[in-house]
């Protein structure tokens, strides 16, 4: 996992990739859903290193993992009779002497190379170790969860998760889970022409940055995610603008919010009574 690891090393805090497993079908053998969740504990952008102004809210970086654990946990608590894996690769974003650097190459785990122009693009790194990871379980469905990008605040705001799928049947669960629960979703494109930005890179197979910048910063960070995906359900949800609650929804504290637990949950009760085999 050299992408995953590579985030790491400027931090003096060692990484841990954590593994939950829930089983709750009477086969043990069932295809599970399996989550995944960024966890960067704190995220201070590396040597690409963030403003100071609202560098604190960093912390809540590790959005995705919490998000997808607490999924699992209440999961378990309602007895559903599926099988969940939960995934959460957790680790620091720190500028030492020996962090990344803007470019560096690191490899996936599925071999691919990675070019590392922006040392703050790093959550698209431990979910590309991660996501190929997921692959190894013959899941049913994968769906990954992350604060990946400030452009998914700038594109929804917090009225809803920014949604990129592979699957209109993954999609339509979704949908109708958030409107279950009012957590709402809303689908992103993943067209080739993002594609295309992140695999023309210089040095390697993939860059982690667009090679426009900023343009269309959460579609090229989910076409970069697609590059280490092969199954035929997968979708990636971009927490950024929902990673806080000010006074948006008034059922939550101010603070970190934990969305979409809601919808994770109700999309995995609704993957219960699906009998698609997938």
């Amino acid at each position: 996992m050299g992408a995953f690891l590579s985030v790491s090393k400027g931090s003096d805090e060692p990484p841990v990739f954590l593994e939950v497993h829930y089983h709750g079908s009477g086969n043990s053998t069932e295809s599970p859903l399996v989550l995944v969740g960024k966890g960067v504990t704190f995220d201070s952008g590396g040597i690409s290193l963030k403003p100071s102004s609202g560098m604190d809210a960093m912390r809540a970086d590790m959005g995705g993992a919490a998000t997808i654990c607490s999924a699992v946990v209440t999961a378990a608590a309602l007895h559903l009779p599926l099988n969940i894996i939960g995934l959460a690769p957790l680790c620091e974003n720190m500028p030492n002497g020996k962090a990344n650097k803007p470019g560096d190459v690191v490899r996936a785990k599925n071999g691919k190379t990675i070019q590392i122009d922006n040392t703050d693009a790093e959550g698209r790194l431990l979910l590309a170790d991660a996501l190929c990871y997921a692959h190894t379980f013959n899941s049913r469905v994968i769906v990954n969860a992350a604060t990946l990008t400030g452009a998914m605040d700038v594109a929804l705001g917090s009225a809803a998760t920014g949604v990129f799928t592979n699957s209109d049947w993954l999609w339509s669960h979704l949908h109708e889970a958030s409107i279950v629960t009012g957590d709402r979703v809303w689908r992103m494109p993943l067209f080739e022409h993002y594609s295309k930005q992140v695999t023309e890179s210089q040095l390697a197979d993939l860059n982690n940055v667009g090679k426009y910048s900023r343009s269309g910063g959460a579609c090229t960070a989910a076409a970069f995610l697609k590059e280490f995906v092969t199954t035929s359900h997968w979708a990636h949800l971009d927490i950024a603008g929902v990673m806080s609650n000010k006074d948006e929804v008034s059922y939550l504290r101010k603070g970190m919010a934990g969305r979409p637990t809601r919808t994770l949950v109700e999309f995995a009760s609704r993957l219960c009574k699906d009998s698609q085999k997938v």
